[in-house]
């Protein structure tokens, strides 16, 4: 990637995954309707087969791959040129550098042919198109502004979800999503609009600068949004061509080394504890030291500029492997999976049918009345599966209300100690006597107060996460264990119905590939997410809790509490203040003063917290579980009643005529027949790109 064209080589490697995610959702599309039309054919036919739900997956994972995106979220803090980079990757001077810092509402760069913006509204209300110009006149304020809003307990632009910037762009054409969110440290209101982003993208780009590197706001942005979330992060250490500029000698290629050799010793110490995936540490392949004014020069002066002196080669190339070969490949062998699960389906059902199309009528009937039993089996280990889930989830449900509340009364004990270091060294107590001046440190309390609780709450969050994560890690090993005991019922069944034993299909090997399609989906081996992929590691299970989590505590608004408790403790806090007198507010104490003054009146509402929090976290966890519950026990009864439906069905068309008996077998084999070969070709794809990356 360091020859000329890096950015070239970059869209040509997307180019070339794209063409293999359109050719296995064109494979995919052809089985379904292969399926499709097999269902369909029952009235000159013995029945239909009951693959429904397959032909449902098969279709939503062609739809998925056919306008799959890799989506990059923009986060950093105002002032670190994220505007600039941007502008940089997509080779225009598309975001003007003086529009990010100020824009209130989430912004997401697409491919169209035409250039406008969309702004999406919340409650239905239709979307509406405007022009750059009009976009920023209308949605964009200035810092002054959105603070104020804050204080007030307003937002900015309330009514807007979010806003599409559609452009033709080379990068956006080959189904890259770019994510602009508003500056970090500005207020808590848009941070948490940004920050509650992050489980829809695929990579987080965090824009440094190597001018001002990991201030205080960013390592707490970092210690409680990013680490320990299994999140894929890539940090971009800008105006790196800074920092000969500003040496004594900026030519002294000695002092040159001595100077960047130092930042990157400090940025590992500072950035190495965000780098660690599954036990392996990733700095080298996650940190890169960019020069984005440089390389939006060259982009715009030549699109396929080397790049060379900037650093973006090496960081395209990190990208590209991530996106290409670890997320590319990733979703590809989810369809992959897919398909060959169809197949052995498929097989199966054929190899149910076809012995029962030459048998003696009566004879059918006794065995089809031998079997129900078997099918109350079947339903039997369902229930003991719905039983452990609901279990779980009142367990998980009453220990997570608890924790919160716990945590939230422990917070009395731990305030001193905690709150002292979020008070800005610019809060000016004596701004308290002057009635002019008040409101600015009001401001300035407020702001340092709730970024204290809400990083207080962000920590109990992620160790909620942690817990849950441990949760459907069991539920997927049980889904494992139920789904072998259901795999030998089927068996008997079949059996039973056929006087034989059917031949095992070469693509199950007995491992947890054989399960049924219900128990991988809930162990997590088949997703069929039709939206954004959570983090780089497999999903633990089909259903995305992750951003279900994020998703229900964001709902219950346990983030923004902090400004619910700032207003009811400011009056007491600055009437008791303004009776300790200029001297105790001069003194070397009165930041001590403040913190005890705000503990005191900060514990009277930590027990109220804990119990208005108790059943909305409570009632939410709950629905956590019942969502992935309602999901699995949907296809585990479908496929149980698909099963005795196929047997009715069969006797039916029986009962109701003569069926030939070798028109039939062929239409089944032509069937087979062509769902194989589709999944040849699958596969063929799947091992090609494996070859390639």
């Amino acid at each position: 990637m360091s020859n000329p064209g890096a950015t070239t080589h970059f869209l040509h490697s997307l180019n070339r995954l794209d063409h293999f995610r359109q050719g296995m959702a064109a494979r995919l599309s052809n089985i379904a309707l292969t399926l499709e039309q097999t269902e369909q054919a029952e009235k000159i036919a013995s029945g239909p087969l009951y693959l429904q739900q397959e032909i449902t997956d098969l279709r939503a994972t062609s739809q998925r791959l056919e306008q799959g995106v890799f989506r990059l979220l923009v986060l950093g803090d105002m002032k670190r040129g994220k505007s600039t980079f941007l502008n940089a990757l997509i080779g225009e001077n598309l975001l003007p550098s003086d529009v990010n810092p100020c824009t209130a509402v989430l912004t997401v760069l697409q491919y169209g042919s035409d250039k406008r913006v969309t702004v999406h509204y919340r409650g239905g209300k239709t979307p509406e198109q405007l022009d750059f110009s009009d976009f920023k006149l209308r949605y964009t304020i200035n810092s002054a502004e959105a603070k104020q809003l804050e204080q007030q307990g307003q937002r900015a632009f309330p009514e807007v979800s979010h806003a599409v910037i559609t452009y033709p762009l080379p990068l956006l054409e080959r189904g890259v999503e770019i994510v602009d969110s508003p500056g970090l440290n500005d207020t808590e209101a848009r941070n948490q609009l940004s920050l509650g982003f992050i489980q829809n993208c695929h990579v987080i780009l965090f824009v440094l600068t190597a001018t001002q590197l990991c201030t205080l706001a960013e390592r707490r942005y970092l210690d409680h949004y990013i680490k320990g979330r299994g999140l894929s992060v890539f940090f971009l250490i800008n105006a790196w061509d800074q920092i000969q500029e500003s040496l004594l000698d900026p030519e002294d290629p000695v002092e040159l080394a001595a100077a960047t050799q130092k930042l990157h010793r400090v940025l590992r110490a500072n950035l190495q504890d965000y780098c660690q995936v599954d036990g392996f540490d990733l700095y080298d392949q996650r940190v890169f030291p960019v020069s984005a004014l440089q390389a939006l020069r060259q982009r715009l002066r030549d699109p396929e500029a080397s790049l060379d002196q900037t650093g973006f080669p090496p960081f395209l190339a990190a990208l590209n492997t991530f996106l290409t070969q670890e997320r590319g490949v990733a979703e590809l062998r989810q369809a992959r999976n897919l398909a060959r699960q169809v197949l052995h389906h498929t097989r199966e059902a054929t190899a149910r049918r076809i012995p029962l199309l030459d048998q003696d009528l009566a004879e059918l009937k006794q065995r089809i009345a031998d079997v129900e039993p078997e099918f109350l089996a079947l339903t039997q280990i369902g229930n003991q599966l719905k039983q452990d889930i609901e279990n779980l989830r009142d367990l998980k449900s009453r220990t997570l209300a608890e924790s919160f509340r716990s945590y939230v009364l422990a917070m009395a004990t731990t305030f001193d100690q905690e709150f002292l270091p979020y008070q800005p060294p610019d809060l000016e107590l004596l701004d308290l006597l002057n009635p002019d001046h008040r409101q600015r440190f009001n401001l300035a309390f407020q702001a340092a107060f709730e970024q204290y609780v809400n990083d207080q709450f962000a920590v109990w969050t992620r160790t909620a996460q942690g817990d849950l994560q441990q949760a459907f890690q069991q539920l997927a090993q049980r889904a494992q264990r139920y789904g072998s005991s259901y795999q030998v019922v089927t068996d008997r069944i079949a059996e039973a119905l056929t006087g034989q034993t059917l031949p095992r299909d070469p693509l199950k090997d007995g491992s947890a590939d054989d399960s049924p399609g219900w128990a991988q989906w809930a162990m997590g081996l088949l997703s069929l997410k039709t939206g954004h992929l959570s983090s780089a590691a497999p999903a633990m299970t089909g259903f995305d809790f992750q951003a279900g989590l994020l998703n229900l505590f964001t709902s219950l608004g346990i983030s923004m509490l902090a400004s619910s408790i700032f207003g009811v403790i400011l009056g007491p806090v600055t009437l008791a203040l303004l009776g300790l007198g200029i001297g105790a507010l001069q003194a070397d104490y009165a930041r001590k003063q403040l913190t005890q003054v705000t503990k005191g009146e900060f514990v009277k509402v930590l027990p109220q917290i804990a119990q208005e929090q108790y059943q909305p976290i409570y009632n939410a966890v709950q629905d956590c579980f019942d969502t992935y519950k309602q999901e699995v026990m949907q296809r585990l009864n479908q496929d149980i009643q698909g099963r005795q439906a196929e047997l009715a069905e069969l006797l039916k068309h029986r009962t109701a005529r003569e069926i030939d008996y070798h028109t039939e077998v062929s239409r089944l084999r032509i069937l087979e027949a062509q769902v194989a070969s589709d999944c040849e070709v699958i596969e063929q794809l799947y091992q090609t790109l494996l070859e390639t990356v």
